[in-house]
């Protein structure tokens, strides 16, 4: 695949130049300030890289070159690890500043201002390092780890298995660094609210009580071994050693955790925001700005989420009305209804569940052969459509992503929850589909690493308010190209919508306003057709995530207006896919770096146009 040699020429440029190329200009460039902006680059992107095995072992940039020992380690999670992480980083936004804009192409200057911006707020939120909770019941080492190993550690030879089996052995240390940090927040007066604890024990105890030999760690990697046919003396062998390490090291390991949250859940009796937090309202704020990349307070948010609830409800209604619903009781009443109508289930069974998967599936299909009319800029990646992991999924969201790896070896992966099968009407899949999947998340993310021209960085920056307003904005699109004209279908797609405008409400209520979790559960029950299931685990969330809910329709909000100024400056000379081609080809952007590029582009048409 072009876009796979191209990517692994300049990785192993980079490498080269950084790593093992010999001489002043290798030591220069590694220690000084490099020669240009773009060694600069490298040289960051690399300094964290090599700090982050697993990090690499899901970009896998170094495995075509015949590096694989990083597939043997975890990454560091002691205090000692961050505080060398954040004195890189102050050294990095000092040494960006040396680079003058007047010496800078335009592009650069761009990236420039992605990286001066996002080191600016990574060093700002620097006093607030500690408040967050890294073990919850939506993700943390007691999750990720046994979801990384399954899904991101891959097994072609006996090495990869017996780096497997490394791993394994490696859990004990990490897991005590988590510890390590858990205490110190703990110390500073940083507790989680009491639902985590409950439930991440539950999450645990459950996990341990497994017999190892059924456990998804022994599963995963028996299959592994199997597909990729290694020699049944050396699977036989493997297997012995990484049952050891599963009984010996990783199960002990969650036994330290879970002693730790049982010492803490006394300790615990409130579901608070982080307005309870030392300097909780400030912290709050910054989630807001890094979140939205937006200076729009927690008030104004508010009110926008009610406005936009208030809307979208009052479209819901108007096709309801339309399709013959009794809508006189009010949205709740009628979306309560619909809820209740059999034939928008799938049965609850295994059979009803992998009919869900085959359909998402066949709608992602569907969908990506009927883009040409928005969109002249493709991917090359496949997507597949997965379950989450039964051991994690009831306390999971609805659905998330795995971005494809770089040398192609893994694709996109969509995984659906199939907790409640409640959860899953069929009027609502297509929406979750497009999504998450195409022309949502792995259409975005896919294009982004094909990035050749810019920085490695800004092909795997994250900026939620961007890629999730992308998503949410993918929703649209989808409807604007006939693919919901069922009007239920439509209906799945107002109320997912609705459901991002739910969110800036709860959130700042949750985290403003000082609402209970349970306040926060009866207004989404009340004003989305939400299974309570989903509710509990969403409000859950955002509990854990402070700001991050609001990403979504903020983000869309703006690309929206965007492209309606795209429009109404060029009039005839407007191009949808010319403009998808500026959002989607410039990497992850802040919202405002994202309205300079398309202002840019309205003036080089009108210029082009005469």
């Amino acid at each position: 695949m072009p876009v796979i040699r191209k990517t692994l020429k300049f990785v192993a440029w980079s490498l080269a130049v950084v790593l093992l190329v010999g001489g002043l200009l290798v030591a220069h460039t590694w220690y000084f300030k490099p020669l240009t902006i773009d060694l600069f680059f490298a040289r960051t992107f690399l300094q964290v890289a090599v700090e982050s095995p697993e990090m690499l072992s899901s970009i896998r940039i170094l495995e075509p070159l015949g590096i694989k020992g990083h597939n043997a380690r975890l990454d560091d999670e002691s205090m000692a690890a961050g505080d060398r992480f954040l004195a890189r980083m102050k050294a990095a936004a000092e040494t960006l500043k040396a680079y003058e804009d007047d010496s800078l192409s335009e592009a650069d200057r761009m990236s420039k201002r992605i990286a001066g911006g996002f080191l600016g707020k990574l060093l700002e939120a620097e006093k607030f390092r500690f408040h967050n909770y890294p073990v919850n019941q939506l993700f943390g080492v007691q999750s990720n780890f046994p979801s990384f190993m399954e899904s991101t550690h891959q097994v072609h030879s006996v090495r990869d298995a017996e780096h497997y089996v490394a791993r394994l052995a490696a859990v004990g240390t990490k897991f005590d660094q988590v510890l390590e940090g858990l205490r110190h927040r703990e110390s500073l007066g940083i507790l989680p609210p009491q639902f985590v604890v409950t439930k991440v024990l539950e999450e645990m105890r459950a996990f341990v009580a497994t017999p190892a030999e059924e456990g998804l760690l022994m599963v995963a990697l028996g299959e592994k071994m199997q597909a990729a046919d290694l020699p049944e003396a050396e699977q036989q062998r493997i297997a012995r050693q990484a049952r050891e390490q599963v009984e010996q090291v990783v199960y002990p390991a969650y036994g330290r955790l879970i002693a730790y949250f049982e010492a803490l859940d006394p300790k615990v009796e409130h579901n608070y925001g982080v307005w309870n937090l030392p300097d909780g309202e400030q912290y709050y704020n910054l989630a807001i700005q890094l979140m939205t990349t937006t200076d729009y307070s927690a008030e104004e948010i508010h009110r926008f989420g009610l406005a936009e609830v208030d809307r979208i409800q009052a479209e819901i209604i108007e096709i309801l009305a339309g399709e013959g619903w009794d809508t006189s009781a009010g949205f709740t009443a009628a979306m309560q209804a619909l809820s209740e109508r059999p034939e928008f289930y799938y049965s609850d069974s295994d059979e009803g569940r992998e009919a869900i998967l085959a359909d998402y599936q066949a709608m992602i299909d569907e969908i990506s052969e009927g883009l040409e009319p928005y969109f002249d800029v493709r991917h090359e990646s496949p997507v597949e459509v997965r379950r989450i992991p039964a051991f994690k999924e009831k306390t999971s969201p609805g659905a998330y992503y795995q971005r494809p790896a770089f040398d192609g070896s893994r694709p996109g992966v969509f995984y659906a929850n199939l907790y409640d099968i409640k959860a899953t009407p069929r009027y609502s899949m297509r929406t979750l589909a497009y999504h998450e999947a195409v022309p949502g998340h792995h259409f975005q993310l896919a294009i982004q690493q094909q990035q050749e021209d810019l920085p490695f960085f800004r092909r795997m920056l994250p900026i939620p308010a961007y890629s999730e307003g992308w998503a949410l904005y993918a929703e649209r699109l989808a409807w604007e190209l006939g693919f919901q004209q069922d009007p239920y279908d439509n209906i799945g797609r107002l109320n997912d919508e609705l459901f991002r405008a739910v969110r800036l409400v709860v959130d700042t209520g949750i985290h403003a306003m000082r609402w209970s979790r349970e306040e926060a559960i009866d207004y989404m029950m009340r004003n989305t057709a939400t299974a309570e299931s989903e509710a509990v685990a969403e409000i859950e969330r955002y509990f854990v995530m402070p700001g991050q809910a609001l990403a979504y329709k903020l983000g869309m909000a703006r690309i929206l207006e965007l492209r309606e100024l795209a429009q109404a400056e060029l009039g005839e000379d407007f191009d949808i896919r010319a403009f998808h081609n500026v959002v989607l080809t410039n990497g992850s952007l802040p919202l405002d770096l994202l309205e300079d590029l398309v202002r840019r582009h309205i003036e080089d048409v009108r210029a082009a146009s005469g």
